[in-house]
């Protein structure tokens, strides 16, 4: 409008002597018409209070009065606070925009425009992108992942339905307690005393005067984002990544009341409140995030523990969250449910041929529940014919925990059971990828990641492989010997399969696309001519946990371009699959290595054991003692009883546990005890590990990864 008034003559055209004047002028006129249209939108409410918010307020004024004197309708008035459902479902939204855009959930703020007037039931919220910890934001493409993971993130907090606290602190104390994180980013409201709604693990926020809630997070029922365009108008819901903005067009299942009481509840300490505050991605998105590989799971946000609903459940290559329902997952994946039948041989093709005292305790407790053409094998060993397994670690630290060590153990188990070779992987490539850095000064740290995989391969030692039938391998080292096929592979995969698997998007680097080749390869015998002899037709076993599999059935689906036609599985990968290793904080998901609290690591003292168990091992207990005699634990809760679950190999002691601590009887009545006797185990585990990895020499570590015939 200033650029119009002086291009044409803005001075002379109102008898003014100069462009500062005109200038002057037209910026006042613009504060006025703002006023107006503000006003007429019923959008002037507290916010004059915010940075410029006087001079909006004088120009809303000069509006009002400009109107009048024009004989103008009168002003609308500002529109009432929405509706209590419409307020709490709009908290759980901000909440989960945070969780997955790696946002503050008070600084991203949640302006809300009242389409509750004229629909009922409906709402539409705007959420400031700016300081997005997904630096830089992912591009246009990737943009409605985001959407559908922020929806489903609200139905998590929706499901888990907290209670939500609300409470009033003076602002000064408010501030000295949780720090500016409280605050809306995009609205300031005055007052001295400021009311605070918590909603617990999730969002600490300041609540705009009039706003009242729902006593609980679920109370508003579904929350649906209206999705695409209408009438050729632009789409409610989007981002807008240029703005760096999000909005949301989204409507409720219930009109729920407010709670009873406006203050409720008990304050969060700073402590608690704070993981809520500190901006991180707490969830992995299908085709935006990339996964780390080779039964390292990429690091998700697990629903609370036993709160999230079966229909919630997120099982992909890059993301575990929710309450695992494992049928289910047999069936979305397509695999088969291990039978009473195929253990039966399977015992008898181990057990029976003296090669192992008993089936491993994870087969007998059905940790290990599903498998690809584990028939198949057993067809080749009664013909006398072995198999080879396959596992693999990325050396992303030198220490490593508890979770790590499973798919070792269980492979170890493999390989005395059936008698057969072993090829390790040890990815340092894959890590250098993902987590490698470039510094002018001193260059990459590639040799970094070199040296864990030196470390991580006396740990995998101390696990008590075969070294006469075991071959460990670093990808820095071995690759040229895998290059035919992985060029094979590079060949039989196209990018779109990729992306839609690996979840590659524009910022991801080459080598990251090329990397799940590498990983593929050795699936196939003729990446092994040394070790394994040049026998091509050999079938290979994969143990890894559940969420690995879509990984391998990319390479199941081209496996023929890479066999002989006589390979009894046409080269495809055989595959046995885990449950989750719960997290010591929560049995739902799975242990996140970036957490200490959720782990137990091989470094760690029996006394950070104990600290650990006592401290953050969650408790399916009761509350009161009184209860827990009465009612017993719930074992499927209780963490403590899930790893007993993974570690105690007797049986009996098992059952003898779980019938007491379940019922609030006997020696194991409490979740004390319950404590007590897995950390006596784990401190065994641990002190036995670390007497045989003292005793790995570099020197060793070079003789299991020496290229050699291996013995069967």
């Amino acid at each position: 409008k200033i650029k119009n008034k002086l291009s044409s003559g803005g001075g002379p055209r109102f008898g003014m002597a100069s462009e500062a004047v005109c200038v002057s002028r037209a910026v006042e006129e613009l504060a006025v018409a703002i006023g107006r249209y503000r006003l007429m939108k019923g959008a002037v409410t507290a916010t004059a209070n915010a940075a410029g918010g006087k001079a909006a307020a004088s120009a809303a004024a000069n509006g009002a009065a400009a109107a009048s004197s024009a004989g103008g309708k009168k002003p609308r008035p500002p529109p009432p606070p929405p509706p209590p459902a419409i307020a709490t479902a709009g908290l759980l939204i901000r909440a989960a925009a945070a969780r997955v855009l790696g946002l503050r959930p008070g600084p991203c703020g949640g302006d809300m425009q009242p389409i509750w007037v004229t629909e009922p039931g409906n709402g539409k919220i705007t959420i400031s992108l700016d300081g997005s910890s997904r630096s830089p934001f992912p591009k246009d493409a990737t943009h409605e992942a985001l959407l559908d993971a922020v929806e489903r993130a609200a139905a998590d907090l929706s499901k888990a339905n907290e209670e939500i606290v609300v409470f009033e602190l003076a602002r000064g104390e408010a501030e000295s307690r949780y720090g500016d994180g409280i605050f809306d980013g995009q609205n300031t409201y005055s007052g001295d005393s400021l009311r605070l709604a918590w909603l617990p693990g999730a969002a600490l926020v300041e609540l705009p005067p009039g706003w009242q809630l729902c006593a609980r997070a679920g109370a508003c029922g579904k929350i649906a984002f209206a999705r695409g365009a209408a009438d050729g108008k632009k789409a409610d819901t989007l981002i807008l990544a240029k703005k760096k903005q999000m909005t949301v067009r989204f409507s409720v299942e219930v009109d729920a009341p407010a709670a009873a009481q406006d203050l409720r509840g008990k304050a969060p300490d700073p402590e608690e409140a704070q993981p809520s505050d500190d901006g991180s991605v707490k969830v992995q998105v299908e085709g935006v995030d990339c996964g780390e590989l080779l039964g390292l799971k990429k690091e998700a946000a697990a629903a609370e523990a036993g709160e999230a609903g079966d229909e919630d459940m997120v099982v992909t290559a890059h993301e575990v969250s929710g309450k695992i329902d494992y049928e289910k997952l047999i069936k979305q994946f397509g695999s088969t449910r291990i039978t009473k039948e195929l253990l039966a041989r399977i015992e008898k093709l181990t057990v029976g041929k003296g090669n192992v005292p008993n089936l491993h305790h994870w087969l007998r407790r059905e940790i290990f529940f599903s498998h690809r053409d584990m028939e198949v094998l057993c067809n080749m060993l009664e013909k006398g014919k072995p198999f080879y397994l396959y596992t693999g670690r990325g050396p992303s630290s030198v220490a490593m925990h508890l979770g790590h060590l499973i798919p070792f153990m269980f492979t170890k188990w493999l390989q005395d059971a059936f008698n057969v070779p072993l090829v390790i992987q040890l990815t340092d490539d894959e890590k250098f990828l993902w987590k490698g850095e470039y510094k002018d000064d001193t260059g990459d740290n590639l040799n970094h990641y070199y040296g864990l995989t030196m470390e991580n391969a006396k740990d995998i030692i101390a696990c008590g492989f075969d070294k006469k039938k075991t071959f460990i391998f670093s990808n820095l080292d071995y690759v040229g010997h895998m290059y035919p096929n992985i060029v094979r592979i590079w060949k039989a995969i196209t990018y779109n399969t990729a992306k839609g698997a690996f979840g590659f998007v524009g910022e991801s680097n080459i080598g990251q696309s090329a990397f799940p080749a590498i990983q593929a390869a050795p699936s196939f015998p003729s990446s092994f001519k040394v070790p394994l002899g040049g026998d091509d037709n050999m079938c290979c076993l994969i143990p890894c946990a559940i969420d690995q599999d879509p990984y391998f059935r990319v390479t199941r689906d081209i496996a023929h371009k890479l066999v002989p036609k006589t390979h009894p599985l046409g080269g495809k990968p055989s595959l046995i699959h885990a449950k989750f290793f719960p997290p010591l904080e929560g049995a739902a998901g799975k242990m996140s290595a970036s957490n200490a609290n959720s782990a137990v690591y091989l470094t760690d003292t029996p006394e950070q054991i104990q600290e650990k168990v006592m401290k953050h091992a969650f408790s399916g207990g009761q509350v009161t003692a009184k209860e827990q005699r009465e009612k017993g634990a719930d074992l499927e809760k209780d963490v403590s009883y899930q790893w007993l679950r993974f570690f105690l190999e007797d049986d009996d002691e098992l059952a003898r546990i779980g019938t007491e601590y379940g019922s609030g009887t006997g020696e194991y009545w409490n979740t004390a005890a319950v404590k007590q006797r897995l950390i006596v185990r784990l401190q065994e585990m641990v002190a036995a590990h670390n007497e045989k990895r003292a005793k790995v020499t570099d020197d060793e570590v070079r003789e299991w990864m020496a290229i050699r015939k291996l013995e069967f």
